[in-house]
């Protein structure tokens, strides 16, 4: 088995989140490979082949593999209540955890200094002033992944969690529009400009589903097409 392979089923192994029907939770997996296919393509952009920058893919593509795992140690199938969704967990803790689990998974593995490697590119993925272009690679990432439809679903997903509904939602959202989050994060937090550009369509999309959440959800839609109905009703009546 090809080392890329190994660590692709380590990881999996290292995500399974267990439920209390026997099954397995299999978000955590499924954000981890599209925060492997993320990196994968804009380690690919122009933008970074184009400007010189070195790019250790082996390690990059590891580093996406593990950098969430350690949210794996928070998940308790027996205790609902102590349930958490990614954004509950410090970054400092998830880090830590997410660390520690690809040391353990990779020793014997790759050599020492590539897992090194791969950690350094997970803790400074958080660091705004990291030189690191793998790190500037992953962060990118993951930021991408709180955009768009991807975002919402992760968003939702961690509403259900906590029992908060549709209204709550909504709510949460105009509170970031209103303080500018949404506008702060494409400002700050990527690191390429085509990422970034990427980001804002994808945010485009987010709006244009909360606009029509919002609209379902008042019923505003329900009562313009009674108006509707009654018009021509009124213009005989007139």
């Amino acid at each position: 088995m090809a080392q890329t392979d190994a660590i692709r089923e380590l990881a999996h192994q290292a995500v399974a989140v267990p439920t209390l029907s026997g099954k397995h939770d299999t978000w955590l997996w499924d954000r981890t490979q599209r925060l492997v296919r993320n990196v994968e393509h804009i380690a690919r952009l122009p933008e970074i082949t184009n400007s010189g920058l070195s790019v250790d893919r082996f390690c990059l593509t590891a580093a996406a593999y593990f950098c969430d795992a350690g949210f794996a140690r928070y998940a308790d199938p027996e205790d609902p209540a102590n349930r958490v969704s990614l954004a509950d967990v410090s970054t400092s803790d998830l880090h830590d955890f997410s660390t520690q689990i690809a040391t353990e998974k990779l020793t014997n593995i790759i050599p020492g200094p590539k897992i090194d490697k791969i950690n350094k590119i997970i803790y400074e993925s958080s660091n705004r002033l990291t030189k690191t272009t793998e790190a500037l690679i992953l962060a990118d990432a993951r930021s991408l992944d709180d955009m768009g439809a991807v975002g919402i679903f992760n968003e939702f997903r961690r509403y259900a969690i906590h029992g908060k509904s549709a209204t709550d939602a909504l709510q949460s959202w105009k509170r970031k529009i209103d303080y500018h989050y949404w506008q702060t994060r494409l400002d700050e937090s990527f690191n390429f400009d085509t990422v970034r550009e990427l980001a804002a369509r994808r945010f485009s999309v987010a709006e244009k589903f909360m606009t029509q959440l919002q609209l379902e959800n008042s019923a505003r839609d329900l009562e313009e097409m009674i108006l509707e109905s009654l018009d021509p009703l009124n213009e005989k009546a007139g």
